[in-house]
Order: structure tokens, then sequence, then C-alpha cells
């Protein structure tokens, strides 16, 4: 009976093992852009009539998530973008991930600045002076899937307890140096230029709309046959023309004969 040689190349481990972290990577980020998105969703609430207590409580849970993705994708793509044993072509894909994680960090920073100063300006111990924007409802839905839970529990504290705001502003402010270190480091760690990664494949490109495609093309063809855009135009000037002559000539006509008949 002759022998079958089952043993795996080191080469094939280690790509099984760099499909392995991209596919992670990719998922950590795609998580990452959907609790992002939340929190500025989420955001843009404060200050307005929605606001409370259990928006409050929203964005805490949301951006406490957002910064455990942030910080396991820092350590993730860092670890991977200084193997320099890692080829060409993941790197490439590792370099999008980077690209996508720095700029939705990027977006939370800026979020959490504009949380902290608004939510600074309109205390919750004073609720007369929210804007009554006349929106309804808060997003705890969206922050129910963002956080992977089947809801949130939405009961909110009649009054507002000692301290609690403020407590609340100084975590704040703390996360948001945490990020803007966190920043920091990973432009001293990767050195990724964002103008030279290129985004290619369908799930970056920008799809249009059939409507859309079909009024591109028709721009298309009038850039590339710029008379037949003119051309009924013109018909219909040349005709207006014709007809205002045959007007003229035929009221030139009949006064001919009337000065003849009655001459």
């Amino acid at each position: 009976m002759p022998l079958v040689n089952n043993k795996v190349g080191d080469g094939d481990v280690g790509t099984a093992g760099n499909d392995e972290a991209l596919a992670d990577g990719k998922a950590l980020v795609d998580s990452l852009i959907k609790v992002v998105a939340c929190y500025r969703h989420l955001a843009s609430c404060v200050g307005s009539c929605t606001d409370g207590l259990q928006l409050r409580d929203e964005l805490r849970q949301t951006r406490e998530k957002a910064q455990k993705l942030a910080a396991a994708l820092c350590d993730h793509l860092t670890s991977h973008l200084r193997d320099k044993s890692l080829p060409e072509e993941q790197r490439r894909e590792m370099e999008l991930l980077w690209v996508a994680f720095s700029s939705s960090l990027e977006l939370l920073h800026i979020d959490m600045c504009k949380v902290f100063n608004i939510g600074d300006n309109f205390s919750l111990a004073n609720t007369t002076s929210l804007v009554q924007t006349g929106l309804q409802g808060g997003g705890t839905l969206v922050a129910a899937r963002a956080l992977s839970l089947a809801e949130l529990d939405e009961t909110e504290t009649a009054s507002l307890p000692a301290d609690l705001e403020g407590e609340e502003n100084c975590t704040l402010e703390k996360e948001i140096s945490e990020i803007n270190h966190m920043i920091d480091d990973m432009e001293m760690k990767v050195n990724v230029l964002r103008w030279m990664v290129e985004p290619h494949g369908p799930q970056y490109a920008d799809p249009l709309s059939s409507t859309d495609s079909t009024s591109l093309a028709l721009f298309s063809v009038m850039e590339e046959q710029p008379g037949a855009a003119n051309q009924p135009l013109c018909q219909s000037s040349v005709l207006f023309v014709l007809l205002m002559l045959f007007a003229v000539i035929l009221v030139a006509a009949t006064l001919s004969v009337c000065v003849f008949i009655f001459s």
C-alpha cells in the first residue's frame, strides 16, 4: 500500500494564517464602523428635546464598545503591518483596513468632543434649556443593534443624581484624551500614507443606481456628440423663421390685392 504524504508546507500554513488574520480584521473594522455610526446618530440628539439620562447612558455604552473594538483593532493591525514577511497582497488589504480603522477612530474622536461640548452647555439638571426640535423617541433600537443586544433597558431615573453629570463629563474628557493618544501612537507605530492607499474591489466601489447610470450614459453621449444636443433647438428656430417669413409674405400679398381693388 503506497504511503501518502499529507504534510502541509510552511508556506501554506502562513498563507492560511494571513487569510484568517485578514478576515478577522475585516470583521472588526465592520463592527467598529457600525458602532461609530450608531454613536454619531446618538450624538446628534444631545442637547435636543430627546436628550436625557437614557440617551447619555446609551452614548456611554456605545462609546465603551467602540473603544474596546478600537483597542483590539489597533493591536491586530499594528502587529501584522509591522511584519516584514507579510505578502504584498495581504499588506495592501491590511493597509485598506488600517485607513478605514483610523478614519473611523477620528470620527469617533470628533463625535466624543461634540458630545462633551454640547453636553457641557445643555445640562440635564435644567431640561427647560434643551432645544425643542420636535423630534420624538430616542436611539434605543439603534444602540441595541450596535451593541448586539436584543433590547436596552429603557428605565430612566426620574431625577438626576448628585454629581452624576459632572462625573460623566470627567470620564468622557479622559476617554477623549485616550483616543487622541491612540491616534498619535498609531501614526508613530505604522507609517501608512492614506493618500497612497488606493481602494479597489466591489466593496470599495461607489455603486450607481439605474437612474444615475442612465443619466450618466446620456450625459456621456451628449459630451461625445455636442451637435446632437443643439440639433432639435436649431430645427425649431429654422421652422419658426420660415413661418414668420411666410406670414409676412401673406400679409404683404393681401395688402397688395386690397390696394389694387380699391384703387
